[in-house]
């Protein structure tokens, strides 16, 4: 039975020497562990030997089944190191194919560009996650208990934390403005930041809305921080994004967050100030909510109102790249349709 064996594994390390490619190995590999091998054979008739015999064999047995094993994957580590990649030889007379480039998409250009300007300015960049708390989103930020945006008809609450409270009841976040009060209770005052961002909203999609958009929120905190230096800021980060002078209007508006509050509008420049259906035909199109931080804010970030002030603006960045490209349907930055992503290369 010994010589047997010896004879066995010395065919079965000739035929695995001789193979030239991994289709042939596997068949080898099969023949001689699989379940009808000559090995296998020589394991079921183990019972018609001795006691002393039998763990003889099944010794050297079990060691020539793992001297294949381990040839045969040294073999076929061999074969696939030397196989080409292609399954013919090349050509070289046949022109190649050209490689196409990309390019970056419009909103996260417009969200680097927006980043230099507001470095430029001695701003610094701060993210969060995309999952935020009530408390982050509503709570801090001078929300009413009872306000419409905390009902699920808006914002996209967390399975199995709908019916909690504050810290424990978790949502896809409706805005970025409650990073600023995360920001200010890690880093303190005087600040002057920006922290980009999608959101998630409830809303119905149509040419100027989606459920999934990009805003770009900035705030200055610091003493004495005047009305007129937010203006200031506002129409620097325009004129710089555009390259020219843009023309901005300020109303009032109410949000919990600031007081006062402001919806900023900028002449519509997809027709002109002339009226389309991207500025609802009146000429003006809002990009940005903005005011003065609400005192409660502050307090809610550690700061004393009587001490410190500042001042938040909101951009929606899909706005202001429709604003630069004269594009007129929001949607068409989500659908991932390479014809119109192929016009900003």
């Amino acid at each position: 039975m010994k010589e047997k064996l010896e004879e066995i594994r010395k065919r079965g390390l000739e035929k695995i020497d001789g193979a030239k490619s991994t289709e042939e190995l596997q068949d080898i590999r099969r023949e001689l562990t699989g379940k009808k091998s000559e090995l296998s054979e020589v394991t079921k008739s183990m019972s018609s030997l001795s006691i002393e015999m039998r763990k003889e064999v099944g010794l050297q047995t079990t060691e020539i089944r793992n001297i294949f094993e381990t040839t045969l994957n040294k073999k076929e580590e061999e074969l696939i190191s030397s196989k080409s990649v292609l399954d013919e030889p090349i050509d070289l007379t046949i022109p190649g194919t050209k490689v196409g480039s990309g390019v970056l998409h419009p909103v996260t250009q417009m969200c680097y560009d927006l980043n230099d300007a507001f470095l430029s300015l001695g701003f610094e960049v701060f993210s969060e996650d995309d999952i935020s708390s009530e408390k982050f989103v509503f709570d801090n930020l001078n929300f009413a208990s009872d306000h419409p945006a905390r009902q699920m008809m808006d914002t996209y609450w967390i399975e199995g934390t709908e019916d909690k409270k504050a810290n424990e009841r978790l949502c896809l976040r409706p805005h970025l403005t409650g990073a600023s009060v995360r920001y200010l209770l890690k880093h303190g005052a005087p600040a002057r930041f920006v922290y980009p961002g999608r959101v998630y909203r409830n809303e119905d999609i149509d040419s100027g809305h989606e459920r999934a958009f990009f805003q770009y929120e900035a705030l200055i905190v610091d003493k004495n921080i005047s009305f007129s230096s937010g203006i200031v800021m506002i129409q620097t980060i325009l004129e710089k994004v555009f390259g020219r002078k843009i023309n901005i209007r300020m109303r009032e508006g109410f949000f919990p967050f600031v007081e006062p509050g402001y919806e900023i509008d900028m002449e519509c420049l997809v027709c002109g100030g002339k009226g389309c259906k991207v500025c609802k035909h009146n000429g003006w199109i809002e990009v940005m909510p903005g005011g003065v931080i609400h005192p409660n804010v502050l307090k809610s970030a550690g700061l004393d109102p009587d001490e410190w002030t500042g001042f938040y603006i909101n951009i929606g960045l899909e706005r202001l790249v429709m604003m630069r490209y004269g594009v007129d349907d929001v949607r068409l930055f989500h659908s991932a349709d390479l014809r119109f992503l192929n016009q900003f290369k």
